[in-house]
């Protein structure tokens, strides 16, 4: 098996670090080399079938197709392919995997592959009436795999003869058997049996409906597939990062799933992202459909221009960011957070809580910010969002968040300040709390309650003047690795929405993009970081002076 061959060599050669690649990408060879040795898998010859047939369609635009030139699959290409439809159970000889998720950076060929993938799932894979849909939140993206793969059938006839495919305005059919292959924008309808779904950069989707949809419809089906390809993307709170999470995980060894293959390109957490060798890195077509000159230009650009830096980081390094103007390193802040970090632990501990409760039909927070021994600093916030908000349909992040417990729900249609009262009556008792800040701005009342039950109440107005140095102390604190966060989704979606408005003196103040974004965690969060500044020693430096060595005259 010539295509199984050159796969095997490439994971060797990922390990070996011939071909240098990220701890992800490595970990996706390791799973392949040692799936081998196993008894109830094996790897048959349907992937080199499926590397065949890629290898028969010619290219439809640029300068390949002017030479008429057919795909040429890139030994990265080769591996996932051969992973994706090689693996067979030994019992029912069906495929392993059932879904597919490949993040790679742009222009590495991976729409013209998929199109291709596509038109395998219509032709070749040997389901009756089949059923292909190239799903997006949009007609353009929509089109992006399924035009190509339409361009194929209709500009050379022998592949449309060979199949018998009918080429409509919209559609690719082959009457004999009823199989087809289309574009969709949403959902595909509860009537459908998708025998292939084909989910193209699902950074932009802002819900899982389409995926869950597709996914859902393909139980009537002996061997479906979803696959799943993207880019990285700015949005940490949307279906794409907590795909993307679950397929580390997979990839690390921490949750064993065997339906699953994913791959992700991209660098290690210490790689400077600056320079060529960490696009070579990143890139695994770089030199065949990602140009160097390009590469270059682009991160030319990058040096020169904070704006542009994040775009070049998330689409040609796959890195997330957050906010397309994050004020914070996001891949700082992903290294300091702590799946084992309890609140638990602290207890008896000197703390600094702060609530931004500025909205009772959104999201309140109730940040606490401890010392640790040693002089580092643990986070920690609640969440809490009336019931009504959860279950509206809007943002179905909250629905995971929630059932996970990440958030708590209030009843009714606007949040219950109780809830929170109990959680700071906790944390009264378990921990030494120093001050509770609130910004006075519909809070009032209740602080004059907490005030009486006697809490150590401060008030904290949300202003420049008190947030920026906070804002800027707090970035530090994760750039020198001082602070530790809680494995929390939603702080990590609220951090990667957060931008900085800057003033003419250099002062910053938190900021969103959108009406949709949250920040209130971060916000709650940066006053408590306030409070602990204005309660830290304050060194004077006349302290230490030695009037031995001063000349008194």
């Amino acid at each position: 098996m010539e295509y199984a061959a050159r796969a095997a060599d490439y994971a060797d050669a990922v390990i070996a670090g011939d071909i240098v690649a990220c701890e992800l990408v490595q970990a996706a060879c390791r799973r392949f080399i040692a799936d081998i040795d196993r008894d109830d898998i094996y790897l048959s010859d349907q992937g080199d079938r499926w590397c065949r047939f890629l290898e028969k369609l010619p290219h439809v635009k640029g300068a390949w197709a002017s030479r008429r030139e057919t795909l040429r699959l890139s030994d990265w290409q080769v591996f996932c392919t051969v992973n994706i439809y090689g693996w067979r159970w030994v019992d029912t000889n069906l495929r392993r995997f059932r879904e597919v998720y490949v993040e790679v950076p742009r222009k590495n060929g991976k729409t013209f592959w998929f199109a291709g993938l596509g038109l395998g799932h219509l032709t070749i894979d040997g389901e009756f009436g089949a059923e292909v849909y190239c799903g997006a939140t949009t007609e353009t993206q929509a089109w992006e795999v399924f035009r190509p793969a339409r361009q194929i059938c209709e500009r050379f006839s022998a592949i449309r003869e060979r199949f018998a495919i009918d080429v409509n305005a919209k559609s690719l059919v082959i009457p004999d058997n009823g199989s087809r292959f289309l574009p969709v924008i949403g959902n595909p309808g509860d009537g459908s049996s998708p025998s292939c779904a084909i989910a193209d950069e699902y950074h932009e989707h802002k819900t899982s409906d389409l995926v869950d949809t597709m996914a859902t419809g393909m139980g009537a089906r002996e061997q479906p597939l979803l696959l799943i390809i993207t880019t990285a993307g700015t949005d940490m709170g949307g279906p794409c990062y907590a795909k993307r999470a679950d397929v580390i995980n997979i990839l690390r060894g921490a949750v064993t799933d065997d339906r699953v293959f994913g791959i992700i390109f991209g660098l290690d957490e210490d790689d400077r992202w600056d320079t060529l060798e960490a696009a070579k890195k990143a890139n695994p077509n770089f030199g065949v459909s990602v140009n160097e000159d390009f590469i270059l230009g682009q991160l030319e650009q990058a040096r020169r221009s904070a704006a542009k830096q994040n775009a070049y980081r998330t689409k040609h390094l796959n890195q997330w960011v957050g906010a397309r103007a994050a004020w914070m390193n996001m891949l700082a802040y992903q290294r300091q957070r702590r799946r084992e970090l309890r609140l638990e632990e602290f207890r008896g501990c000197r703390a600094f809580a702060a609530l931004d409760l500025a909205s009772k039909v959104d999201v309140a927070c109730c940040a606490i910010l401890l010392e640790k021994p040693g002089g580092k600093l643990a986070a920690f916030v609640r969440h809490y969002l009336p019931e009504a908000r959860i279950t509206d349909g809007g943002f179905t992040r909250y629905k995971e968040w929630h059932a996970a417990g990440w958030i708590t729900a209030t009843p009714g249609e606007v949040i219950d300040f109780e809830f929170i009262e109990r959680d700071l009556e906790q944390l009264k008792s378990d921990l030494e709390l120093v001050d509770i800040a609130y910004d006075p701005f519909q809070a009032t009342q209740f602080a004059t309650r907490q005030i009486e039950k006697g809490y150590p109440m401060i008030e904290y107005g949300q202003t420049v003047r008190n947030m920026s140095e906070p804002m800027k102390t707090l970035h530090a604190w994760v750039i020198d690795r001082r602070i530790e966060f809680e494995h929390d989704p939603v702080l990590m979606w609220m951090f990667g929405n957060v931008v900085a408005r800057v003033d003419a003196k250099d002062n910053i103040f938190p900021r969103k993009e959108t009406a949709e974004a949250a920040i209130d965690g971060v916000v709650a969060l940066i006053m408590a970081t306030g409070r602990y500044l204005f309660n830290a020693p304050q060194i004077n430096p006349y302290d230490s002076m030695d009037l031995d060595s001063v000349d008194m005259g």
